[in-house]
Parts: C-alpha cells; sequence; structure tokens
C-alpha cells in the first residue's frame, strides 16, 4: 500500500499543478478580453488615457491599435502564467469610432 502510494502520489500532484496552472490561465485570458474590450470602447470615444489605462490592467501585456474603416481595434497579447509560459494569449475588441 505504501508503495503504491508513493508511486501514484507524484502522479496526482503534477496533474493538480496542470489543473491549477490551466484555471489561473483561462482566468488569465478573460481578464485579458475585458481589457481589449474595455480599451476599445475607451479608444472609440478618444480617451487614450482610459485606453492606455484599460490595456494596462493586464501586467505585462502588450497592445496594438488598429482603426479600420469606422472601427477601433485593440488586439492584447500575454504570455499564459505559470507552467504555460510558452502559450501566448491573444483577446481583441473593436468599438465603433467616435460612437458612430
Amino acid at each position: 500500500m505504501t508503495v503504491e502510494f508513493a508511486v501514484v502520489l507524484p502522479a496526482v500532484a503534477v496533474v493538480l499543478t496542470l489543473l491549477v496552472a490551466a484555471v489561473v490561465a483561462v482566468d488569465r485570458q478573460g481578464a485579458l478580453q475585458l481589457a481589449a474590450a474595455t480599451a476599445a470602447r475607451a479608444a472609440g470615444r478618444g480617451d487614450q488615457e482610459a485606453a492606455a489605462a484599460a490595456a494596462a490592467s493586464v501586467p505585462g501585456a502588450s497592445a496594438a491599435y488598429q482603426r479600420p474603416a469606422g472601427l477601433v481595434c485593440v488586439e492584447l497579447a500575454v504570455p499564459a502564467p505559470g507552467v504555460f509560459a510558452a502559450v501566448v494569449l491573444r483577446a481583441s475588441g473593436c468599438a465603433a469610432e467616435r460612437g458612430g
């Protein structure tokens, strides 16, 4: 019984660590999407300070702004936290420029 426990415990620990890391990554993705949408709405209103603050609300995120045909689009990217650091999380949001 002790030997089986000693063999299975590391595997259970790895699985639990991966599950927690996945939940943290999904949470970061949600925060990134919210920040991109908020930054796009603020940039659409012409409030660049609020747009920059919204983009900076996710630490380490880089922002790219595009203005296609009456829209303001913001794309944010940040490396996933923890063991999934090799994965880059991306989110984008678009809003009408000047509310139009």
